[in-house]
């Protein structure tokens, strides 16, 4: 790891960055949270706090992998000010990404699943409940996704996952277009757009800015090194808040176009829109079963999705990869060999938790899934960034002028002398207090 690999092109790094931040937050959580808050109202929120926080936290991520050199493991280390005990940071950040896949890459195997499915015709008896009732096909599908994942991952960066993602962020950005624009011409369409685009201002509820902040920051990938690694393989060309906006920009376009895809759709044939997760599998495949070509439409909607799932599980697969590495000096081979075999056993209290491993972390109905879900968005991703704000804002963590010295580097946005408020201030009072209401208000039972 001494030799740190490169990526080859700023379109790589954008294509890796937005590609950890585009996936099933986007396409599967991002609509179904928005059915069920609102539609419009939601949407308002989440782009503040992608504005008010998000931005920021990314810029502050990106600065400290850039700065580093190394992974989230070992970056604290390395740019605190001597004497002060950050490393415990780096851990968490660990921990974190490893959660995440014990439920992502779950996921990621129902969308495959469904692909599989619409590809080959085979929908009309299928269903969401007992596709996740079924344990066989869970675990089959969760290790075809974590099988892929490393088998790209054990190439070199270059030659394996920035490669790769560029192709597949082009093709997924093409099916949306494709999708999006079918879609606005249902007949139920004027009413889907008014539902999903106009904001209702008597739904913003404290519930509802809970949402909209854990689901930036989930979209976003950012509190727990996600961001800083590719920060990490880039050089100093750029300003990282020039990057970060780019990033950011893309992310919400594929939000906003799952939308544009799925509530129109969903107006059009009667469909409910507040129904949860299952919004994205049941709700879209009756969808297209029942228009005219919906079996091609759904094959492209469900390749889309895996396109968009991947991209995620590679990203953050890669994030855990390179801290293991770091820690132990394995080779990427061995690296991926170990973390793969670790991701596939954790993830199987997911696969087989509404089968085999049930198990009621909160209220009823919910389920493991639900319970690496709180972990990871209620609580790694807020407290993770808010972390963040603090140490690049303060003597006694890295320090302001060292965090603007390197987010300012290269062409582009510069951090200014106004923003530091908001960077310093603003970004950890907000975490703070939606956190604590979020916290006192979840539904523990």
């Amino acid at each position: 790891m001494q030799n740190r690999e490169r990526l080859g092109s700023r379109l790589g790094f954008i294509m890796l960055s937005a590609g950890c931040a585009i996936g099933c937050g986007n396409v599967w959580k991002f609509p179904w949270l928005c059915g069920e808050n609102g539609g419009g109202s939601f949407i308002l929120v989440y782009i503040l706090c992608l504005i008010i926080l998000g931005l920021p936290v990314m810029t502050m991520e990106f600065s400290l992998g850039r700065a580093s050199q190394a992974s989230p493991v070992r970056m604290f280390q390395k740019l605190q000010t001597p004497g002060k005990k950050w490393g415990f940071m780096g851990y968490i950040c660990l921990l974190g990404n490893i959660a995440l896949m014990a439920f992502y890459t779950v996921v990621t195997g129902w969308i495959i699943c469904y692909f599989v499915k619409f590809l080959t015709g085979d929908i009309s008896s299928f269903g969401f409940a007992p596709m996740i009732g079924d344990a066989a096909l869970n675990v089959k599908y969760l290790a075809i996704t974590v099988v892929v994942a490393f088998i790209l991952l054990s190439f070199n960066i270059q030659n394996g996952l920035e490669k790769i993602t560029k192709y597949m962020m082009l093709a997924l950005l093409f099916l949306m277009l494709a999708l999006a624009f079918h879609s606005i011409t249902l007949d139920g369409a004027k009413e889907g757009l008014a539902f999903y685009l106009v904001p209702d201002f008597s739904k913003i509820t404290g519930p509802v800015i809970v949402s909209a902040m854990n689901q930036a920051f989930f979209t976003l990938s950012i509190g727990m090194g996600s961001m800083a690694i590719f920060g990490s393989y880039i050089n100093k060309e750029r300003s990282l808040l020039s990057e970060s906006s780019t990033v950011i920009l893309l992310d919400t376009f594929v939000a906003i176009c799952a939308g544009l895809i799925m509530f129109p759709a969903c107006f059009t044939y009667g469909l409910e829109v507040n129904a949860g997760p299952s919004l994205l599998f049941d709700t879209m495949a009756t969808v297209f079963t029942n228009m005219a070509g919906g079996r091609i439409w759904g094959t492209m909607f469900f390749l889309f999705m895996v396109f968009a799932a991947m991209s995620t599980v590679l990203g953050v697969c890669e994030n855990i990869l390179a801290m293991v590495r770091e820690l132990t000096g394995w080779s990427r081979p061995k690296g991926c060999v170990i973390c793969g075999l670790g991701i596939f056993a954790l993830a199987i209290t997911t696969a087989l938790g509404y089968s085999v491993f049930k198990f009621q972390p909160f209220k009823e109905g919910t389920a493991w899934l639900d319970f690496w879900d709180f972990i990871v968005s209620t609580n790694v991703l807020p407290l993770g960034s808010l972390v963040i704000a603090l140490f690049c804002c303060n003597k006694f963590g890295w320090g302001w002028d060292n965090f603007v010295s390197e987010a300012n580097t290269g062409k582009g946005l510069q951090v200014k002398a106004w923003m530091k408020p908001i960077f310093r201030f603003v970004v950890p009072v907000v975490i703070i207090f939606i956190y604590t209401y979020g916290m006192i208000n979840f539904g523990w039972k």
